[in-house]
């Protein structure tokens, strides 16, 4: 309406403007001429507000060619027929020319829209192609759409429950009444379709890619275009395509981590099961013979017995650390405290730390003063020597020798720890320090390692598997040296 009125005043107002210029000039222009002159207002009429700005613009134009330029001048009276004629003629070809001039103009502007509409729709599709979490896809498929389309407000809703809530909305939200009259058992008929509504009208436009509902848009005042039904239709199919991919996408991933979950439990359950038997076991015998038959059983064999109880219980502590430093691993809330130490100091330290755990097994230790100091966390790597001399002492002979060993192998400081037990089978020498791993030999790998490796890394270093000049196995852990670490 604003556009034909302005269009419709900038025709008349040129067809004044032109008539006053030409007006002193009416002795020397001819009636044809002056009626070529006047098809300008009518074209900037008609461009600017349409068809009914062209037919204003043709009546300013006749009303100024009868009065002063057709004689007798200044009066509406018409001399002759072939003034008549002039003026007819004047005012078809006027009109035509208005409609063509509108039909061209109307036929661009579609066409720009058209160019404007596929433009969009491509940057929907990009956007809504790209893989987004499902609460953002929902927020970016409400807020496009109130954009793409100009509407007040735009609400999704899914079938919860038998009922429809909304999950994402832009603009106005939807009033309690309009909730109201979208439940199912409201009796109240909602029109779903894509053609256009008075303004204040809910129109719900349906998700369905596939047969299958994924939502509903509930869009106020859809005021569309005929030709706009086409990128309507086209947007929400997008978008029904995009929120069903999200939705399996996220069905996929809470199967994969439910999976995963079981995983981890079934694991947990058979390390946990691995490391305890045998110390569960070895308590058991030992406090059910001395219970039984303490009496009977001289001063030494007793006090085996109980350092017996001791080791297993002091293994039984550091299982229960184990899975305490799991579950911070779990929970990211692993920390440094990193501090400055010697190599032999963190040895000493540990291998103090075992005590009688280690009483069947030699341990030869080999830390040149040389070395340099190392910045770590005293406690977690002292768990991590703990584990692997640990793991050594259950895979090795009775009363043979774990070697603990810092050295420099070129800029690195190195520690390693090697036992004579039969070593790691070459398959499992890349997965030994997987969370339960399951080895060739039908055992499991304990949650040491694992925890061994995590507490390494954390350190920025790592930790591998070598093996022994002797054939047992040597694992090598990378130690962070004090002077690098203060000038990183």
């Amino acid at each position: 309406m604003r556009r034909r009125l302005l269009g419709s005043i900038i025709g008349v107002a040129s067809a004044l403007a032109l008539g006053a210029i030409m007006l002193p000039l009416r002795s020397h222009i001819s009636v044809s001429t002056t009626a070529l002159i006047l098809v300008i207002p009518v074209v900037v009429g008609a461009v600017i507000g349409g068809f009914t700005a062209g037919a204003a613009s043709v009546a300013a134009g006749f009303l100024i060619y009868d009065y002063s330029f057709i004689p007798p001048y200044k009066t509406l009276n018409v001399g002759g027929a072939q003034d008549w004629a002039a003026l007819g003629v004047y005012v078809v070809v006027m009109l035509l020319v208005a409609r063509v001039v509108d039909r061209l103009d109307t036929t661009r502007l579609e066409s720009l829209r058209g160019q404007e509409a596929m433009r969009r729709v491509a940057e929907v599709s990009e956007l809504l192609v790209g893989d987004q979490p499902v609460e953002e896809l929902l927020r970016n498929i409400v807020a496009t759409a109130q954009t793409m389309f100009n509407v007040p407000g735009v609400s999704l809703l899914e079938l919860e429950d038998g009922q429809l809530v909304v999950v994402a909305s832009a603009g106005e939200p939807l009033t309690a009444e309009e909730l109201r009259q979208l439940d199912p058992h409201s009796g109240t008929p909602i029109r779903v379709g894509t053609v256009a509504g008075s303004p204040s009208e809910l129109r719900m436009v349906a998700l369905s890619p596939s047969g299958r509902p994924v939502g509903i848009l509930a869009m106020r005042g859809l005021a569309i275009a005929e030709s706009d039904r086409a990128v309507l239709n086209t947007f929400a199919n997008d978008a029904a395509l995009a929120l069903e991919r999200a939705q399996l996408r996220e069905q996929a991933l809470r199967s994969s981590l439910l999976e995963e979950a079981d995983r981890f439990r079934r694991g947990l359950l058979g390390a946990v099961s691995h490391d305890l038997r045998t110390p569960l076991a070895t308590i058991k015998v030992a406090s059910s013979t001395l219970s039984a038959r303490g009496d009977l059983l001289s001063t030494e064999d007793s006090r085996l017995l109980y350092q017996l109880i001791e080791i297993e219980s002091d293994r039984l502590t550091r299982l229960v650390t184990n899975l305490l430093d799991m579950t911070r691993i779990e929970a990211g809330v692993l920390t440094l405290h990193r501090t400055t130490m010697s190599v032999s100091d963190l040895i000493g330290e540990t291998v103090a730390a075992l005590g009688t755990t280690l009483n069947d097994h030699t341990v030869d230790v080999t830390a040149p003063a040389s070395l340099p100091e190392v910045n770590i966390d005293r406690v977690l790597m002292g768990q991590v020597l703990i584990n692997l001399l640990d793991n050594a002492a259950r895979h090795a002979p009775a009363h043979s020798v774990i070697a603990v060993k810092g050295e420099r192998r070129g800029p690195q400081v190195v520690l390693t720890v090697a036992d004579q037990g039969p070593g790691v089978p070459a398959g499992d020498r890349e997965t030994i320090f997987d969370r339960f791993t399951q080895l060739s030999t039908g055992g499991r790998a304990g949650l040491g390692l694992t925890i061994a490796k995590t507490f390494v890394e954390a350190h920025g270093e790592h930790v591998w598997y070598e093996e022994a000049a002797d054939g047992g196995a040597q694992f090598v852990v990378s130690l962070p040296v004090a002077q690098l670490a203060s000038h990183a």
